[in-house]
């Protein structure tokens, strides 16, 4: 059984720590069993782990996640990234495209697709496992997770079973009802819906098929914008007919807001913060090094990083959308990369040069990739830590105080001995991604002259 991973989303229900290049699933706000800060993407791969090896597990995402994914959860995973986002079904489909063709996997076997939104104990991925058996020995078209309800929710999916024995059999299903009609649905015994599927791989190969699209993962690539842009339930799951389910009525929690992610967090203040003695239930998470000081205000959460600044009742935080535009995530002003992460300290644009100021840091051990710029040029201050650069081939010491003059054009890289830190001003016609040619990842690899 191959595991699809889904690791998508924008970013917007947890603004300001969250962002287009970090989504909620990258926030290291939650504690694992060492007391150590952890995502909900690294807790959630750490339990699919226990039971399955790596390279059971795919993880499907955007192009730009991936910096972030394998600076948490490493680079030995396979990743699909989807050439633009198109909803569930088209990254469902692309990936298992790739199992299929890639990974040569038999089309009667079976395919798990979990999200990185849910926090669990291990025993829900226990029963995601089992899902496989379920699918061959039911012979069901799809094989679903139904979470047993703990209340009356409008905010979930629901299972409607025709009949439960060992199993659910699947009758139907209704989107978000009424309180009142979620207590009716209760009654009747339905389960809230996971949004965990498993199924024979040939479901989606053979809709692949029947709708004439290429079941080759490099030729279904260079298609996907012709993919029906929808959800996996919409496009397929309410156009089957054999649908069974497990039941989970262990504990279960779409970590989707601020309100429900601060329920899971053991620390009430992260970072510098400080709130008086009658704030109850309120969690402040600091990401920059000025102080936040809060009195007298309970149920709150006041979220600081460098992208914004949110303070919110938490019952209304589920609201963050209706506060959200456009504009917000023109430039993430923070990012996490597979070496470090960046921060921006300030940009602008006079007379049709812009410049932009970053701090970066490059851990221990980690390097920047050997690249080019065609558009700017660049100067770099560094501030703290020991290590290597190369310049068009020339390999030279930095330490702190060095001040280096990056021309457009000009090959570099850099490699941080220690964890090391320094100021970046690009200035150029145009400061966009699309401007960063990379030529190698690997410094071992890079060209080196001198």
């Amino acid at each position: 059984m191959k595991i699809v991973l889904l690791s998508g989303g924008s970013g917007s229900r947890l603004w300001p720590l969250s962002n287009d290049s970090r989504a909620k699933q990258f926030l290291k706000v939650l504690e694992n069993d060492q007391g150590e800060k952890e995502s909900m993407v690294q807790r959630v791969f750490c339990q699919l782990t226990k039971n399955r090896q790596k390279d059971d597990i795919i993880v499907a995402t955007s192009s730009s996640q991936v910096e972030m994914l394998h600076s948490q959860i490493g680079t030995g995973v396979p990743i699909i990234i989807e050439p633009e986002r198109r909803d569930t079904f088209p990254a469902i489909a692309l990936a298992c495209s790739y199992i299929y063709s890639v990974t040569e996997m038999d089309e009667n076997e079976v395919v798990g697709i979990v999200s990185v939104d849910a926090y669990v104990h291990d025993r829900f991925y226990e029963r995601v496992f089992e899902l496989e058996s379920l699918v061959k020995e039911s012979d069901a078209e799809m094989a679903l997770l139904g979470i047993k309800p703990t209340y009356a929710s409008s905010k979930y999916g629901y299972l409607i079973p025709k009949s439960h024995h060992r199993y659910l059999e699947v009758d139907h299903f209704t989107e978000k009802p009424t309180e009142a009609y979620a207590e009716e649905l209760i009654q009747l015994g339905s389960y809230w819906n996971s949004g965990v599927f498993a199924f024979p791989l040939k479901l989606i190969v053979n809709w692949l098929r029947r709708n004439d699209f290429p079941v080759i993962y490099d030729e279904l690539l260079q298609r996907y914008s012709g993919l029906p842009k929808n959800s996996f339930d919409y496009e397929v799951v309410e156009h089957l007919r054999h649908i069974v389910a497990l039941t989970y009525d262990g504990y279960w929690k779409d970590l989707g807001t601020w309100n429900t992610l601060t329920e899971e967090m053991s620390q009430s203040i992260i970072g510098n913060g400080r709130s008086s003695s009658d704030c109850e239930n309120t969690h402040i998470i600091n990401e920059l090094d000025l102080p936040v000081k809060v009195l007298g205000i309970s149920n709150a959460v006041v979220a600081v990083s460098a992208d914004g600044i949110l303070v919110t009742d938490k019952s209304a935080s589920s609201r963050m959308k209706e506060m959200l535009t456009d504009g917000l995530f023109a430039r993430p002003m923070y990012e996490e990369r597979r070496w470090g992460w960046s921060r921006v300290l300030d940009y602008t644009k006079q007379e049709g040069v812009e410049i932009l100021t970053r701090r970066l840091h490059i851990d221990a051990g980690k390097s920047l990739e050997y690249q080019q710029h065609l558009f700017r040029r660049e100067m770099w201050t560094i501030i703290s830590g020991k290590g290597k650069v190369i310049l068009d081939g020339i390999q030279k010491k930095v330490a702190p105080g060095d001040v280096l003059e990056i021309p457009a054009g000009l090959k570099h890289a850099l490699l941080a001995e220690t964890n090391l830190e320094y100021i970046e001003v690009q200035i150029g016609s145009t400061l966009v991604e699309e401007d960063v040619v990379r030529l190698s990842y690997d410094w071992s690899n890079f060209e080196i002259t001198v």
